[in-house]
């Protein structure tokens, strides 16, 4: 069992670092609201520490799950920050989704105080981390990669290794073009069936068994055509998400025309006050230029 600190507690890292104290690691917590992370320890035990750089004292891994760039500095970064208190030969896995160049930037900096990195995005969202079934795409060196896989196992049902520094977050961006492009395509086609009269959510569950099925189909059609969208990953993460996308394929000199579209409606979901809602509510658009009350 190893030494471990977790810095982050939202809705991914809390359940994630429950796991981890679950299986045996010795754990100690760190949380930018620290009531969060004193319910966290009254919860599963372990302790908490009220900065970075205290929680990860003697730690073999560090692992952190916060917002976007920003707030991975913050924690890494400065004299309380994550590597002010780590030893040469820890390794910092890194699940928040952010950019290869913050990605880089700091592993850099941790190379040259002998602390390993693995860039270790997820997917899966708050059910999968509450279950310990997500999917974690990596980048790094192979060494850093093979230390810290049986630890990410603890909450993950698959864990890739994809190249160096940065390969797990352009990864991640793959996986979130994709998630764009099939939810906005569902629904079109949900709300083609509504209009047509059909049963949206029988056609749904016959299409989910066909070429047609998708992951999104199958967990989020019913609630789509329920209209419920608080639950989930929210839109304002997503746009997160698809931003950085977007400026990692202008950096590649490549055109995501699906994903820059999509991106616009979710832009239009937040301005109908839908930030805090779920990915799949891109259907809400339609329900607007309608007429409908949402």
């Amino acid at each position: 069992m190893a030494k471990v600190a977790f810095l982050g507690l939202g809705v991914m890292g809390y359940p994630m670092a429950g796991h981890l104290k679950a299986a045996g690691h010795e754990v100690t917590v760190y949380n930018r609201t620290a009531a969060k992370a004193e319910n966290w320890v009254a919860q599963h035990g372990g302790s908490w520490a009220a900065t970075p750089r205290e929680a990860v004292a003697g730690c073999d891994f560090v692992m952190a799950c916060v917002g976007n760039d920003d707030d991975l500095r913050a924690v890494v970064q400065g004299d309380d920050g994550a590597f002010a208190g780590m030893g040469a030969g820890a390794t910092f896995v890194d699940h928040t989704t952010v950019s290869a160049i913050v990605t880089r930037e700091l592993a850099a900096l941790g190379a040259e105080a002998g602390i390993g990195w693995v860039d270790a995005p997820v997917s899966g969202g708050q059910a999968g981390a509450e279950n310990g079934q997500l999917a974690i795409m990596c980048g790094g060196a192979e060494a850093a990669f093979t230390a810290a896989l049986p630890v990410m196992e603890v909450y993950a049902k698959a864990v890739e290794h994809f190249g160096p520094v940065g390969a797990g977050q352009i990864t991640k961006m793959v996986n979130q073009v994709c998630i764009a492009g099939a939810v906005q395509s569902i629904s079109e086609g949900l709300w083609f069936a509504m209009q047509a009269g059909l049963d949206a959510k029988k056609v749904a569950k016959l299409v989910s068994q066909g070429a047609g099925g998708s992951w999104q189909l199958a967990n989020r059609a019913e609630t789509m055509v329920d209209n419920q969208f608080d639950h989930g990953f929210a839109v304002n993460w997503m746009r997160k998400d698809l931003g950085i996308a977007l400026e990692q394929g202008k950096e590649m000199g490549l055109s995501l025309p699906v994903t820059a579209l999509v991106d616009q409606f979710y832009g239009e979901v937040q301005q109908l006050g839908g930030g805090r809602w779920d990915t799949s509510s891109l259907i809400q658009r339609f329900r607007k230029m309608n007429g409908e009350d949402l």
